[in-house]
C-alpha cells in the first residue's frame, strides 16, 4: 500500500501537472471504485483544480466550488500520467481523469478491487475521510508519546493504526522499528522514555529519508514505480536476507494479512518472535532464539 513517502511524491508530481488545469472528463471503468453518489461525479467535470493534499494515505484533489475528489489507492492501486490525447486501455484500468494538461489513470493489479474514490462537497464532508492520525513530521515528542500510549497494542499495530498515526503502513513500520531497535510485538504502553524518544526519532528519519529518496528517483518525471519492496530497505521484504547492520538473517511473522519483517538480533535480543500459526503447529519444536534456529539449519544441511 502506498504510504506517506509514496503519497507525498504522488501529490507533488500531480501538483506540478494539474493545479490550475481543468478536469474535462472522468471515466470510471471499475464498478467498485466510486463509493459516493451525492454530489454526482459529473459535477466535478469542467472544474479547475485549485489544490492537492495528502490526507493520511488518501490523495485529495481540490476543485472549484468547494468540491474534493478523495482517492484511496489501498494495496494495489497505482497512478500513471499520460500526455493529452494518449490512449487509455488495459485490463487493470479502473479510471481515467482527463485534464487539459494530460491524463491521470488509475490501475489496480489485484483481483480484490479495494481502491476507492469519493466526491464530496465542503470541508466538513472532507473531514469525515480523515482518520485523524498524528502527522509525525509535524509533531513534537510529547504529542507523539500521547498518540503512542493512547491504546496498549503492539508497536506494529500502533504505528499502522491510521487513527493514531498518519500515513504509516506495513512497509515503513518495519523500517522504523528496525531503525529504533524495537520489537514489533512490544506493547506501546511499556516503553521506557528513552525508547519512546528513539522511536520518535526513527519515525521522522525513516519517513523523511524515504520521501527524499523517492523524490530524487522520480526527478521531474511522474513516479511510475511505486512499490512496497524497494532496494535499500533494511528489513521489509528481505526475509532470510542478511540484516544490513549485524548480518543476521531477517525474520518474518505473519498475522492475518499482515507480515512483519525484523532482525531478531538487533530488535529482540536474539529471540525469535512466535508466528502464531507455525509456532502452534511446531509447539516444542519451535526454535526460541536465532542461535537455536541457525543450529537446526546447520544440523539439517
Amino acid at each position: 500500500m502506498p504510504e506517506l513517502p509514496d503519497i507525498t511524491v504522488y501529490v507533488e508530481a500531480l501538483r506540478a501537472r494539474i493545479v490550475g488545469a481543468r478536469l474535462e472528463a472522468i471515466e470510471i471503468r471499475g464498478i467498485s471504485l466510486l463509493r459516493s453518489v451525492d454530489p454526482p461525479l459529473r459535477e466535478a467535470e469542467g472544474k479547475r483544480v485549485v489544490g492537492l493534499r495528502r490526507l493520511g494515505k488518501r490523495i485529495v484533489i481540490a476543485l472549484e466550488e468547494d468540491l474534493f475528489l478523495v482517492l484511496h489507492l489501498m494495496i494495489a492501486g497505482r497512478l500513471h500520467w499520460k500526455e493529452p490525447g494518449a490512449r487509455t486501455a488495459g485490463r487493470n484500468l479502473l479510471a481515467s481523469f482527463r485534464f487539459d494538461t494530460g491524463i491521470l489513470t488509475l490501475t489496480e493489479a489485484s483481483t480484490k478491487k479495494r481502491a476507492h474514490l469519493h466526491l464530496v462537497r465542503g470541508a466538513e464532508a472532507l473531514r469525515q475521510h480523515d482518520p485523524g492520525g498524528l502527522d509525525v513530521l509535524e509533531a513534537d515528542l510529547a504529542s507523539f508519546r500521547a498518540s503512542l500510549i493512547q491504546e496498549n497494542h503492539t508497536l506494529k499495530r500502533t504505528l499502522t493504526d491510521p487513527h493514531l498515526f498518519s500515513g504509516i503502513g506495513n512497509a515503513y513500520s518495519d523500517e522504523i522499528l528496525h531503525r529504533a531497535r524495537l520489537s514489533p510485538v512490544k506493547l506501546s504502553q511499556r516503553l521506557e522514555d528513552d525508547e519512546v524518544a528513539r522511536l520518535f526519532a526513527a519515525t521522522r528519519t525513516v519517513l523523511t529519508d524515504w520521501t527524499e529518496r523517492l523524490r530524487a528517483e522520480a526527478g521531474a518525471g511522474f513516479p511510475e514505480h511505486v512499490t512496497a519492496f524497494r532496494p535499500g530497505m533494511a528489513v521489509h521484504g528481505r526475509f532470510r536476507e542478511p540484516c544490513p547492520d549485524c548480518g543476521a538473517p531477517v525474520q518474518r511473522i505473519v498475522q492475518a494479512e499482515s507480515e512483519s519483517h525484523y532482525c531478531a538480533r538487533c530488535q529482540c535480543g536474539g529471540k525469535l518472535l512466535a508466528d502464531r500459526a507455525l509456532s502452534r503447529l511446531l509447539r516444542k519444536d519451535w526454535p526460541r532464539t536465532l542461535d537455536e534456529l541457525e543450529a537446526r539449519r546447520k544440523g539439517g544441511s
